[in-house]
């Protein structure tokens, strides 16, 4: 997206640059990333930018208006409603594919948002990562923290959020069988970082009220949950029991209440409205006369692309059971735009990660998370074998 930054980068990129960020990761954590990671990172000028900027504040104003009282009663299942109060979003992330107007500009569409934390300390790391194993990025003018943050005030600030006045020996990152999920990556630099427990959720111990995990054959008291499990995941395990669940009433500080990855998701995307925001309709309010073949069918509650189909059919909206558990999304083509070292570009799709300011009492922008693919969906779910595509981080132009 800044021709010269571009093809000066593939010029001078080598195979070992690549490689020596892998083994940057396995040195840092003991083990590979268990998804792909791009040989690229992704460099966007100002111009863009401003636009991926004006949209999410847009984004921010139009939640703010928002009655979440409702969006809860409407679309969360009566059963998944959680016995604490909700509070506020402690994390929020953004997504847009990047694509071209009608005059060949590149423009962000909205893809969706969600109210659950990302991969902040992966994101950290590799940024970090790449500045070291790449001689070839520009180390002036650029970079991938967001809201004027360098490493120590970034780390300062997710520090604050996750751990609040708690011990970090109180405070746990809740998974599913966290050693087998794709993103523990994430989870091992998050204990790094802050000097938390990672936690399998089977491992939680209650007594009534009170919640315990096990270190060293000592009971260990929890204060605060950072919570990384996802609802949707739940469901795909068969039989899964534990002493207790997210909806419990129990005496610990959610980071961020479970109620939040409802209210704040897809379901909430035919209420938002801009230039850079795709036409998306609740399937209970769909024009009769709507040509299906430019949307996409999405569930509400779904991750990693699960469930999504790319082509839907009147025939197949008719057989849903339940039509008030998804969307539809106008199309968007994500372009082409990266210019790699293969035969084929990359396409991108851009993450922009929030998090809760308590003095400021709302949410700002912190850093990125970009992935870049060659296919239909791009995510670490449907990477193919293909090169230059997978994680990545976007190194923004600083503005002027």
């Amino acid at each position: 997206m800044i021709p010269e930054i571009r093809e000066a980068f593939n010029e001078s990129f080598q195979q070992a640059y690549h490689d020596a960020l892998h083994t940057e990761i396995q040195a840092a954590y003991g083990e590979p990333c268990a998804f792909r990671i791009s040989e690229s990172p992704v460099f966007i000028n100002r111009e863009l930018k401003k636009k991926v900027f004006d949209v999410c504040d847009a984004i921010l104003k139009q939640l703010d208006e928002l009655d979440f009282e409702a969006v809860k009663h409407r679309f969360m299942p009566k059963g998944l409603h959680s016995a604490s109060h909700a509070g506020y979003p402690h994390f929020l992330g953004i997504d847009f594919g990047l694509c071209t107007d009608d005059n060949g500009n590149i423009v962000p569409q909205l893809i969706e948002l969600q109210a659950f934390p990302s991969l902040f300390f992966y994101q950290d790391f590799l940024g970090e990562a790449f500045y070291k194993a790449y001689p070839n990025i520009p180390k002036e003018g650029f970079h991938y923290y967001l809201g004027g943050h360098d490493k120590e005030s970034y780390l300062k600030e997710l520090k604050k959020v996750i751990l609040g006045s708690a011990k970090p020996e109180n405070v746990i990152l809740l998974e599913i069988y966290p050693e087998k999920q794709k993103t523990r990556i994430d989870f091992w630099a998050t204990k790094k970082a802050l000097g938390i427990e990672v936690v399998c959720m089977t491992k939680v111990l209650k007594e009534g009220k009170k919640l315990f995990y096990e270190k060293d054959g000592k009971k260990i008291p929890i204060h605060r949950i950072y919570n990384r499990v996802i609802v949707d995941d739940l469901k795909q395990i068969p039989d899964f029991k534990t002493n207790f669940n997210l909806y419990d009433d129990v005496d610990v500080v959610w980071v961020t209440n479970p109620d939040w990855f409802f209210m704040i998701s897809k379901c909430i995307m035919p209420k938002l409205s801009h230039e850079y925001i795709p036409n998306s309709y609740y399937l209970t309010d769909v024009p009769a006369d709507l040509d299906l073949t430019k949307y996409v069918l999405k569930p509400l509650f779904s991750f990693a692309g699960r469930g999504i189909n790319l082509d839907p059919t009147w025939e197949i909206i008719a057989q849903l059971v339940d039509k008030r558990d998804f969307i539809l999304q106008r199309k968007v083509e994500y372009a082409s735009l990266i210019k790699t070292n293969t035969e084929k570009n990359a396409k991108v799709e851009l993450r922009i990660l929030y998090v809760w300011n308590e003095e400021e009492g709302k949410l700002k922008p912190v850093i990125n998370l970009t992935r870049m693919g060659k296919g239909g969906l791009i995510n670490v779910s449907h990477l193919t074998n293909d090169s230059w595509i997978g994680s990545s981080i976007s190194f923004f132009e600083n503005d002027l």
